[in-house]
């Protein structure tokens, strides 16, 4: 299957009706397709699916019974999953590991939509990925070829599935994805040009274990490295040693010493030996965002765009909601929302942006099964208090071991009232959470929304905005 006529006639069953399934399904439907879409929700919670739908010829199952799921398995050519969902994810069902399992031994096509994508476009591939950093880079990438006047489309696991754009992508155009550990495991096409972030561990529920994860992500590098160019990050120990198992073309961004493509001297950022502009022209805080913009400075400039073109949309960007997201800052105290902090690692990282400014931290959730001992540490040394939200909070509470004053919140709202009561006037209150959100919300963006919604609330109270 090679273009969008391949799929003319033949029988295609898309699992889930969220974005990306939703996208399949038009698109397959469109090149000719016969089209059932299944969804474990009842057509009562899927009114915006089903209006996306509309005016195709589109079977509909939703939420029937295992059985009822199966003869459509054994009828479909083609299988289009969710990235969440896969025959080697403990997470998925096991009655549906077992269809999809027995649809792979029966010669089906099972893919997911990004794969799909990745199957039928022209288009050349900048890929982003990495545990964490990787919206953050892609979309500065992408900020970066647009000044560059370079033709781009931005889209996977950063919300924008591209499938419905294959077709008319050409060779001259690139495709910016962001791609996520449930979107690796499936694809057979590497990128011209693939961008790793860090490579540390996360989702170890659907992975089993460190090694398991990261054998995951290396996927990209190795199918990219025999024909493109892999960006690695030199301060991250996951990178070099995914490094040292990579024979071809790779590039190196750090903030160290050593021979980097894209680096930091003397109070510059550095990119092919050049000075680009200075660190402190750079509007995100902390050196994981500045390693992020490395990242993306050698990936744009591997695609095309020039010198000017990069250092410019690093003046002019100022991030990405929900990631170290400055919501408003009143009476001194600045609040942000690191809501996409949802690992341990990415909680320290957060603490670590804002150097010896006190922090004010709100963290717990769902937990991910990942120890907090280090995170304990971080908190305990740079956090003046703690506010605590979640089924984590008694598990990070005992990783905190006393050190700093810890207070209990039961909704999001009750949370941001004791942080601003425990900050004083040059306090950050930065709500990085170390967990996931499913315990109290649908996503990290519906969390990270709340935290907003109580700073704005509550912040004029505690006097004149910055």
């Amino acid at each position: 299957m090679r273009t969008a006529a391949d799929l003319a006639g033949r029988r295609v069953l898309v699992l889930g009706l969220a974005r990306s399934g939703i996208a399949a399904a038009r698109f397959a439907s469109d090149a000719g397709a016969v089209v059932t879409a299944y969804d474990r929700r009842a057509a009562a919670e899927l009114d915006q699916a089903l209006t996306a739908l509309a005016g195709r010829p589109v079977t509909s199952l939703l939420g029937v019974e295992p059985a009822d799921l199966q003869a459509a398995f054994e009828a479909a050519d083609v299988v289009v999953t969710s990235p969440s969902v896969s025959a080697r994810f403990p997470t998925t069902d096991p009655w549906l590991r077992d269809l999809l399992l027995a649809a792979e031994a029966d010669g089906t096509l099972v893919v997911s939509e990004v794969e799909l994508f990745l199957r039928l476009t022209r288009a050349r591939i900048a890929a982003i990925t990495g545990t964490k950093g990787k919206t953050t880079t892609a979309s500065l990438l992408a900020r970066m070829l647009e000044r560059g006047a370079i033709a781009h489309v931005l889209g996977g696991n950063i919300g924008q599935p591209l499938i419905e754009r294959a077709d008319e992508l050409t060779a001259d155009d690139w495709a910016v994805l962001e791609l996520s550990e449930l979107q690796l495991p499936t694809i057979s096409r590497g990128a011209d040009v693939a961008v790793y972030t860090n490579v540390t561990a996360d989702h170890l529920d659907r992975h089993g274990s460190v090694a398991a994860y990261r054998a995951v992500k290396a996927r990209l590098a190795e199918l990219s490295v025999e024909h493109g160019v892999v960006v690695l990050n030199a301060d991250d120990p996951g990178c070099r040693e995914l490094g040292d198992q990579l024979r071809g073309d790779v590039r190196w961004y750090g903030t160290g010493d050593g021979p980097l493509a894209a680096g930091v001297r003397d109070g510059w950022l550095t990119l092919d030996g050049e000075r680009l502009l200075p660190v402190a022209d750079v509007h995100l805080p902390g050196l994981p965002m500045l390693r992020n913009v490395l990242a993306a400075a050698l990936g744009a400039s591997l695609v095309g765009a020039t010198h000017a073109a990069i250092g410019g949309a690093i003046r002019d960007f100022r991030g990405v909601a929900h990631r170290l997201e400055t919501v408003g800052e009143w009476g001194g105290i600045r609040f942000v929302n690191d809501s996409m902090a949802t690992i341990p690692a990415a909680t320290i990282a957060a603490l670590e942006a804002f150097g010896e400014r006190p922090v004010v931290l709100i963290a717990g959730g769902q937990g991910k099964g990942l120890a907090l001992g280090a995170v304990g540490e971080a908190i305990a040394a740079r956090a003046r208090s703690v506010v605590l939200i979640g089924d984590l909070a008694g598990p990070l509470e005992a990783a905190i071991a006393g050190r700093v004053p810890v207070a209990r919140a039961a909704d999001m709202r009750d949370a941001v009232e004791r942080a601003a009561e425990a900050a004083r006037p040059g306090d950050v209150v930065l709500l990085a959470p170390a967990a996931a959100s499913f315990d109290m919300f649908t996503d990290y963006a519906a969390r990270g929304d709340a935290f907003r919604a109580a700073a704005e609330a509550i912040g004029p109270s505690l006097g004149a905005p910055a």
